[in-house]
């Protein structure tokens, strides 16, 4: 397995990627998946053996970034690339001046996934797109 992670400006493979995973799994809408903000934002790709397989996003505001839109295909899950994406997230926070803290809105079933990871839950649980989420965070 040959897994490689890093930023791209490939946002159309994000968006597919975010595609399958959150409109065609978990039935997000497009109008909530398509929130306007991603040219707003950092995009991290990861492709195993020349395949995309997963991404997350990256939006600053100060001394937070979020990071959000975290997916791996399903039939890809359970290998590490999700770790691997966070990891990325939070190299890549490290190297902008002045974030201190990385934040997440998790689906409850990952708060596990999160946590060690080193997050922590913060705040109520809500709905975001119709599915229960905590918000979760950590010194970058």
């Amino acid at each position: 397995m040959t897994l490689s992670i890093a930023l791209t400006e490939d946002i159309a493979t994000c968006h597919a990627l975010r595609r399958a995973v959150f409109i065609e799994e978990q039935g997000v809408s497009v109008i909530e998946e398509v929130d306007g903000r991603d040219n707003d934002a950092l995009h991290i790709l990861a492709h195993k053996d020349g395949q995309a397989v997963g991404c997350a996003r990256l939006l600053v505001h100060g001394a937070t970034g979020k990071i959000g839109r975290v997916c791996v295909l399903a039939q890809m899950r359970g290998q590490g690339i999700g770790v691997a994406l966070i990891e990325a997230a939070l190299d890549c926070l490290r190297q902008i001046d002045g974030v201190t803290q990385a934040r997440l809105g998790a689906q409850t079933h990952a708060i596990g996934f999160y946590e060690r990871l080193g997050f922590s839950v913060t705040g109520p649980e809500y709905l975001d797109a119709g599915i229960a989420h905590r918000d979760m965070v950590r010194p970058v």
